[in-house]
């Protein structure tokens, strides 16, 4: 007796039991996001295919997903698209995956007395990735002068994508480099980074699905986790304008060591915030006086 065909809700059941005893977080969840990605709505409205037998083409396509998440491979990067607060952005392995964290980071530099003093700010986000902070910044703000930095050409080609993707190209500036140090000195209103800050020898030990996609150099920060910090906050202290505030994603126990660096640089107003989750993850100081 010849087996009847499966309604998308049995497809994505099975899916999801597959997704599960390859140890996949959330299963349920994935399958949905795979099937809305190819049926072009939201997880919500799902619910008006749930009956109906999919196309061969979308069982095909759902399917590969399947395997390749199965696999270890981000959802993310499966479906190569992503939301980041009011945009949705490519993504891929030539940056890292935005996080809900970092959205969080955003929101502490729109909500900054600092940008309540500009006009234009002169804002500047150094290890741009994917762009996601910088294009969310431009978005965001009336008005403004955005110039994202990375090392990776690969990342800033990304960037790039994104910013053309979002209808921000002619908003937001990107260039290669390794920090904040060729700005005019008291220039930047708004230094903000998202940097490599996992210790190295941690590197390792990240989760399989991270450590074998996820670009490497957007990681790891040195020994200690600290090195780009000591760089940028080195840079900061010249280009960023008396009054002009920094704004950093950190690991959850480098509090104490980011904040003692930005005191010795001669940094106020120094601030560690925690994330939603409790954990401490942002640091923020103002530029004192040079007078």
């Amino acid at each position: 007796m010849q087996e009847s065909p499966k309604t998308l809700k049995q497809c994505l059941d099975l899916g999801a039991q597959h997704l599960e005893r390859t140890q996949v977080e959330n299963p349920y969840v994935v399958m949905e996001l795979l099937a809305a990605r190819l049926y072009g709505c939201g997880r919500m409205d799902l619910h008006r295919h749930a009956d109906l037998v999919p196309q061969q083409r979308v069982l095909d396509a759902l399917r590969r997903g399947l395997r390749r998440v199965a696999a270890g491979e981000p959802i993310q990067y499966v479906l190569g698209q992503w939301d980041f607060r009011q945009l949705t952005l490519k993504v891929d392995k030539r940056a890292l995956i935005p996080r809900p964290e970092t959205e969080q980071l955003v929101e502490i530099v729109l909500n900054s007395p600092v940008l309540a003093h500009c006009a234009k700010p002169l804002v500047v986000d150094v290890g741009t990735g994917s762009g996601c902070i910088i294009l969310s910044l431009a978005k965001e703000l009336d008005n403004g002068v955005f110039v994202g930095i990375d090392l990776s050409p690969e990342a800033l080609s990304l960037a790039m994508e994104n910013a053309a993707l979002t209808g921000l190209e002619d908003k937001v500036h990107f260039a290669r480099g390794e920090g904040c140090g060729e700005f005019d000195p008291g220039s930047v209103d708004v230094l903000v980074s998202n940097p490599p800050y996992i210790p190295s020898r941690s590197v390792d030990g990240l989760e399989r699905k991270i450590l074998e996609h996820e670009p490497r150099i957007a990681l790891d920060g040195g020994a200690d986790g600290l090195d780009i910090f000591r760089a940028l906050i080195f840079d900061a202290v010249m280009v960023v304008k008396p009054g002009g505030g920094v704004f950093f994603e950190i690991g959850d126990e480098q509090g104490g060591a980011v904040a003692g660096l930005l005191e010795e640089f001669g940094f106020t107003d120094v601030e560690i915030k925690r994330d939603y989750a409790g954990r401490e993850r942002f640091a923020m100081a103002t530029q004192g006086d040079s007078g």
